[in-house]
């Protein structure tokens, strides 16, 4: 039996509108391009205002997990996921800790990718290609899960009409087209649209929601009949969880290359700072109204699994179809998901195309013309999404859970850049030696039968605070061979 059609005629031909207009786009980024240079094309220049980098840093933040991830999760836990707002606060602390230091060395010495920075502050090639290899298993895997994310949606919302196969195809090729089209430029103006679309997505299906289904304090008996589990106390167990992820986050999500890259691309510093202060209101505009809305939907819609509790969104708009203007409604829904996922798979493959071009080939490479680097990076992105798309279409089920320790392995690049953005006398030796501790330690406990979270803890964590013991025995048993310890 196939699902039914969730979007109208006119949410069809919106969504086709709106997917025609991102290759329209392209062709404006690309004729906006002053010259072919990996500057140019993976930095934009590098003279994005405020306006465009904020909208290109929230859309890029707030992935297709937002609407679909974020809900699914507050329908099983609850208040207790409330949290997540701090978490994405958390985020901008990350970039905070280490941007306004950084900004002025990209500025200044030119830097395209986070392997630029690496280079010149610790002039070590292999501690360089570990941090480029682990940020770009990190970006493969964020790109897997968002191109899987966006054929289940397609495939549902129209019921079944476009495939899951056909569904990350067809999107995957737009998505390149305008990528190689203009680089960051296209990228970064489709994320505008991108980010629009989802704020004012979520502000509209927040009202709708307080306005059919009432609001959490209008539920209150409903919730104690059906869904009593909401009210339950706080447990250690929980807070230890909090406070794991909390730290994940962190160190982790705040050290994406193609956040990075956003940083590199602002105008001026002004500029980043205006945007970066705009980014820590975001989370009580999206991810809070998110929490409010499958919570509510949990007292309506009862005993929901994993998979359907991430449709709760749907469900809840679904079940107020008949009401005047609700196509609408859900057509944003649609639209503002898609739009999510779709900004977040283009930042990724756009920065793991620049760390190869740049760190990888150019460095064996010397000799190649910025022309010549800038076709290459092109072509190179048209293979990554061949195999990304090739993955999420026949990688099995059973091995998915692979995908998740992406984040766990990003947070042990952290040190390299949050501490050696403060501290000039820690070594290349103290962060590579920190780094394989950690990113060993995260690996032993994930692949091997011993508990991958001892004492509630991620591996991830673990692993980083490792890295960090690990560094600081490394530097201080060289200043005391130095005499200055």
């Amino acid at each position: 039996m196939s699902n039914p059609v969730l979007l109208s005629e006119f949410g069809i031909y919106f969504l086709l509108l709106y997917l025609s207009s991102l290759i329209l786009i392209g062709f404006a980024g690309k004729f906006a391009s002053k010259e072919e240079s990996l500057k140019e094309f993976y930095l934009g220049g590098a003279g994005f205002g405020v306006g465009i980098l904020f909208l290109t840093m929230y859309a890029t933040q707030y992935s297709g997990n937002s609407l679909i991830g974020f809900a699914g999760s507050s329908y099983r836990n609850g208040w207790f996921f409330l949290v997540s707002v701090t978490f994405m606060i958390a985020i901008v602390g990350g970039y905070l800790l280490y941007a306004p230091k950084l900004y002025p060395l990209s500025k200044k010495y030119d830097f395209i990718t986070i392997g630029d920075y690496i280079k010149y502050r610790y002039s070590s090639k292999l501690l360089t290609y570990l941090i480029v290899a682990i940020s770009i298993f990190a970006l493969s895997n964020y790109m897997l899960t968002n191109l899987k994310a966006i054929g289940y949606i397609v495939e549902y919302v129209t019921g079944g009409a476009i495939g899951f196969t056909q569904g990350i195809i067809v999107m995957s090729i737009i998505m390149v087209i305008y990528e190689t089209l203009g680089g960051m430029r296209s990228v970064a103006w489709t994320d505008a649209i991108q980010g629009v679309l989802l704020l004012v997505g979520v502000i509209i299906i927040f009202s709708v929601i307080l306005i059919h289904y009432g609001t959490p304090y209008a539920n209150t008996e409903l919730f104690l009949q059906n869904n009593s589990e909401l009210f339950r106390s706080v447990t250690s167990a929980d807070q230890i969880q909090w406070l794991s992820v909390l730290i994940l986050i962190f160190f982790g999500i705040s050290v994406y290359p193609q956040a990075i890259q956003r940083i590199y691309s602002a105008k001026n510093e002004q500029t980043l700072k205006r945007s970066l202060s705009l980014m820590v209101i975001m989370p009580f505009l999206t991810t809070l109204p998110l929490i409010i809305i499958a919570i509510i939907g949990s007292a309506y819609f009862v005993d929901l699994d994993k998979t359907q509790s991430e449709q709760i969104i749907l469900l809840m708009l679904a079940k107020l179809s008949n009401i005047p203007g609700m196509e609408i409604v859900l057509t944003l829904f649609v639209s503002a998901a898609i739009a999510a996922i779709m900004s977040t798979v283009d930042s990724a493959m756009l920065a793991i195309a620049s760390l190869f071009t740049q760190d990888i080939y150019h460095e064996q490479k010397p000799q190649a013309t910025q022309k010549e680097l800038t076709y290459v990076g092109k072509l190179f992105s048209w293979g990554v999404m061949i195999v990304m798309v090739t993955l999420a279409i026949n990688l099995p089920s059973t091995i998915w859970w692979l995908i998740q320790i992406k984040l766990e392995l990003l947070v042990q690049i952290a040190p390299a850049i949050m501490l050696g953005i403060h501290f000039k006398n820690i070594s290349a030796k103290a962060i590579l030696f920190g780094l394989l501790s950690g990113v060993s330690f995260t690996l032993l406990l994930l692949l091997t039968p011993l508990p991958s979270k001892p004492f509630g803890f991620h591996a991830g964590v673990l692993g980083l605070i490792i890295n960090f013991l690990t560094l600081f025995v490394i530097h201080l048993n060289e200043k005391k061979r130095l005499g200055l310890y």
